[in-house]
């Protein structure tokens, strides 16, 4: 993904916009895009601002977050289960994801998931 046209840029080629000339022979004079100075314009009559908008980021994690509380019960309720039956019972409560989406949660959230075999305890030495 490319950088966004600097303020400097944006805002002569808005000016040039103003002064009486096309958006698109404007974008031509700056080194723009016909369709990127139609949108600053667009923005600029609809906000006041023609700034970039913020690129990249986790747009996904959001409806994971929103449902922590719900995670966390349902991890509580069997705590021995795998990410996949994890995911199975989410689903079945009508929240849809992936075992990679929850793993990125438990690990943001500092959740372990390490399972360990069932062993008996032993008299002379430590179990873990």
């Amino acid at each position: 993904m490319g950088k966004p046209l600097s303020m400097d840029i944006r805002s002569r080629t808005l000016a040039a916009v103003d002064g009486g000339s096309s958006r698109r022979a404007s974008a031509w004079r700056f080194g723009g895009s016909g369709s990127s100075v139609i949108r600053w314009d667009a923005s600029r009559r609809a906000t006041g601002s023609f700034e970039p908008k913020p690129q990249g980021g986790d747009m996904r994690s959001r409806g994971l977050e929103e449902r922590r509380a719900e995670i966390m019960v349902a991890l509580e309720q069997e705590g021995d289960q795998t990410l996949d039956e994890l995911r199975a019972r989410l689903a079945a409560q009508g929240f849809a994801t992936s075992t990679s989406a929850l793993s990125r949660f438990f690990r943001r959230h500092g959740v372990t998931r390490k399972k360990r075999p069932a062993t008996r305890s032993s008299r002379t030495a430590r179990t873990s």
